[in-house]
């Protein structure tokens, strides 16, 4: 058992949509909001056996060997690692934040006028339209380049410095907010419902 401080506010709680499709993290004290609230049910895994619990079923379990408890005035509770909403069935969605990261991710780590594949360190942003001559900060005006086409191309169009991109940009398509949270905590008994995420 771990001590609930160190669990109490950690994003380790899966949460399924009503139709048990993975969709978002939450914490265990959110968890329990939730279940307090009859918006959700904790799942019971034991083994291949998967029951769905209310909350006054849910605090009369016992907690087993290795499962994360929080301490409260009836004694200890169990903390659920995978939880089921109850009326809500959509898989949320949202755009990447523009940023070095996800433009790396939406070009793949390949300079956009050479095609070579850049290491950490190696690439930076190039505008297209050079920010001194009016071009915006975002997806479609921004490239991942290796450092020295950027410097090359200063403060020129790509065809001013006799270069071509490979592919022209675009904004990434939105996908699951599972796919932007961080997984680390979640229980293995619960990893099974992440095939369903829609990744």
């Amino acid at each position: 058992m771990q001590k609930e401080d160190d669990v109490i506010n950690q994003p380790i709680v899966l949460v399924l949509n009503r139709n048990w499709l993975a969709i978002d993290v939450r914490t265990p004290q959110q968890a329990f909001v939730h279940l307090a609230t009859a918006t959700a049910m904790a799942l019971h895994i034991d083994g291949t056996s998967i029951t769905p619990m209310r909350w006054e079923e849910w605090i009369a379990l016992p907690v087993r060997e290795g499962d994360r408890s929080v301490r409260t005035p009836r004694g200890l509770v169990r903390i659920p690692t995978v939880l089921v909403l109850a009326r809500f069935n959509k898989v949320p969605r949202r755009r990447p934040r523009f940023g070095v990261r996800a433009l790396w991710a939406r070009d793949g780590g390949r300079c956009q006028y050479t095609g070579r594949h850049l290491k950490p360190g190696e690439g930076n942003i190039d505008h297209i339209v050079p920010v001194s001559r009016g071009g915006a900060t975002s997806w479609e005006n921004c490239v991942l380049s290796c450092r020295e086409v950027n410097s090359r191309k200063a403060d020129r169009l790509p065809a001013e410095a006799g270069l071509r991109l490979m592919r022209n940009p675009f904004v990434p398509r939105e996908l699951p907010v599972l796919h932007y949270r961080n997984l680390s905590g979640v229980a293995p008994e619960a990893r099974q419902f992440l095939g369903s995420a829609a990744v």
